[in-house]
């Protein structure tokens, strides 16, 4: 009996702090909603441009290299 407790009290302390979790969050209103979509829209945005300039550097860099070997 021992085996199947030590089996099944995880379990049931998980199955209560997941009900506990489900039970704090709530629906965003639409000032934090739009706050939380303009963050990730600019941070689409740099990540983007980071990219698109790492890129434009490193393959003139690229040709330089390969073009020579």
């Amino acid at each position: 009996m021992e085996a199947i407790d030590s089996a099944i009290d995880p379990l049931r302390d998980f199955a209560k702090s997941s009900v506990r979790l489900v039970q704090r969050c709530h629906k965003p209103d639409d000032k934090e909603f739009r706050k939380v979509a303009v963050r990730t829209a600019i941070g689409f945005v740099v990540m983007g441009l980071v990219g698109f300039f790492v890129k434009l550097v490193f393959i003139p860099i690229n040709n330089i290299i390969v073009g020579s070997a």
